[in-house]
């Protein structure tokens, strides 16, 4: 269920599912793009409001209802869908979209929706950052437990300093985050995690040892 409206002073960080009796809620957001109607006219435009199933679209042409609309998103990529109602300044449409992209879609608007709450920066889809809290552990599947410390990390991976050298491909749960050995470095490994939605978890509980 999505938390609607979450604002910089919440005590508690916006997250939801994709199904809640078909329905989606919509969280607030500042994103911009380019969107291109049915005449292959593009304009810039800003989503101020946006659900794994529809968007409050601010724009400088509304199009008309029933429309087909593509929006290139920053973060978010290409979405699509059609022109359900015409608002001032913009317009409200729907999103197509398969189950499994909506899933995708729900875990990045749930990181831009807890950006401000979580005092991330503007770009965190890739950008490496240095967490506050560096020292964490890395456990393999068979138990064995090893103490680590953080180099950086971003919304895919993170860099890790650790005296061991688990095999590429090794399935690995750093801190609280499941993950994969992609990498050998001289002191240490980089590693992938197994899902975008669960890296909201690694910021949340800066990777304390669980």
């Amino acid at each position: 269920m999505l938390i609607d409206n979450p604002t910089v002073g919440d005590s508690s960080t916006a997250s939801f599912s994709t199904e809640d009796e078909g329905r989606f809620q919509r969280v607030r957001v500042s994103v911009l793009g380019r969107y291109m109607l049915a005449d292959r006219r593009e304009f810039p435009c800003q989503i101020v409001e946006m659900s794994p199933g529809d968007a409050m679209v601010i724009a400088p042409v509304s199009g008309n209802v029933g429309e087909r609309v593509i929006i290139y998103l920053d973060h978010l990529g290409r979405v699509e869908g059609t022109i359900l109602a015409l608002t001032d300044g913009g317009f409200r449409m729907d999103l197509v979209a398969s189950p499994r992209k909506r899933d995708k879609m729900a875990a990045q608007l749930t990181w831009l929706a807890n950006k401000d709450l979580l005092n991330l920066p503007e770009d965190r889809r890739h950008e490496r950052v240095v967490p506050d809290i560096r020292h964490s552990s890395i456990r393999l599947e068979d138990g064995r437990h090893y103490n680590c410390k953080i180099t950086d990390i971003s919304l895919s991976g993170a860099a890790v300093e650790i005296d061991v050298r688990p095999a590429l491909g090794t399935p690995i749960t750093l801190g609280r985050m499941r993950a994969r050995v992609v990498r050998h470095f001289s002191d240490g490994i980089a590693v992938e995690f197994a899902s975008v939605q669960e890296m909201l978890t690694v910021v949340q509980q800066n990777l304390r040892i669980g």
